[in-house]
């Protein structure tokens, strides 16, 4: 892992003499860096509980606007014990955690700077989480609490907000990091529709297969689409999403590693576990300079451009592990 300053200095954010002698406070932090140090963990649970409160497979919903009320506030409380089931944190005594022995609150905000920290957290450390799901971006950092940096509670919890000149005493652990798309969210409308006007979950998933390539498309986005329980089947072959549009030259990635292999060789990133990335490809002929490109089936494919006609796609590697 990078020297302490080195992380910050990676991030462009400046860390405060009065942070530095914190001992506790740098405990806890060199902690979760130890266990997640590019915070690909920490996103993941992210991306899953707003997933989660989505409840795309049984609501068909993909955008945060359309929880209620109820749903949004239990947010807080779902990042917090799924950050613990994720990361198995100990219980804190008097806060929800403890990190190398220290007692740490966990305080979610889906608005930068949000955080509602209570009377009792004072003189503790916050871990201060915000994910925004129109933006694709998230922040987790660590807080000593002191009424000197609050601004006064005015809500019948009585519970503090960080003062803006003081969000400075924050120790980031992640500061502005991607969170993984909501591909249904960020989407074209136009091709959103299309999707949602196709009457079943195997057609859906089809044309959200044909519509959005080269961009990874995760579990809860397949699920949100077919709404059904069987959703992974429709994404395979024998009937499924690969079999389907193969005729159109489209293939569809997963996260196996040979399936990877293959997204890059074609120049794309490719799908991290829980996600697939379709392409259309077209063959490559002897002497065409075209590059990158992948051998399979006995030919040469690259990622086809709007002028290449269809032609039946080649079939992916054999797969062992993941689906």
């Amino acid at each position: 892992m990078l020297p302490f300053d080195d992380i910050h200095a990676a991030q462009n954010l400046v860390v405060t003499e009065e942070l530095k002698r914190d001992t506790e406070l740098l405990a806890v932090h060199a902690e979760l860096l130890d266990m997640d140090p590019f915070g690909e963990r920490f996103a993941s649970v992210l991306r899953d509980t707003i997933d989660q409160l989505l409840n795309g497979e049984i609501t068909g919903r993909y955008d945060w606007a359309n929880l209620n009320k109820t749903e949004r506030t239990h947010a807080g409380t779902l990042v917090e014990i799924n950050l613990q089931r994720e990361f198995r944190f100990a219980d804190g005594q008097a806060m929800d955690y403890r990190i190398s022995g220290i007692e740490v609150d966990c305080k979610y905000s889906q608005k930068f700077s949000g955080w509602m920290i209570p009377p009792e957290a004072i003189g503790h450390l916050c871990l201060l989480v915000w994910a925004d799901d129109y933006q694709s971006r998230w922040s987790a950092g660590l807080f000593r609490v002191r009424e000197e940096w609050l601004n006064l509670g005015r809500n019948r919890d009585a519970k503090l907000t960080v003062k803006a000149e003081h969000r400075n005493k924050i120790l980031w652990l992640w500061r502005d990091f991607d969170l993984p798309e909501n591909v249904l969210l960020h989407m074209h409308p136009a091709d959103r529709a299309a999707v949602f006007a196709q009457k079943s979950g195997q057609q859906r998933l089809n044309e959200l297969f044909r519509r959005v390539q080269g961009r990874g498309i995760g579990r809860n986005v397949v699920r949100t689409v077919a709404q059904q329980k069987d959703y992974m089947k429709r994404v395979r072959g024998n009937g499924g999403s690969r079999s389907a549009l193969r005729p159109e030259g489209i293939i569809i990635m997963g996260d196996y590693d040979s399936h990877r292999a293959v997204a890059e060789q074609l120049g794309l990133t490719p799908p991290r576990e829980g996600e697939f990335v379709s392409v259309r490809v077209a063959s490559v002929q002897a002497g065409q300079n075209v590059k990158p490109y992948v051998y399979l089936d006995g030919r040469h494919w690259a990622v086809a451009n709007d002028y290449d006609p269809a032609e039946m796609a080649p079939n992916l590697p054999a797969t062992t592990a993941r689906p």
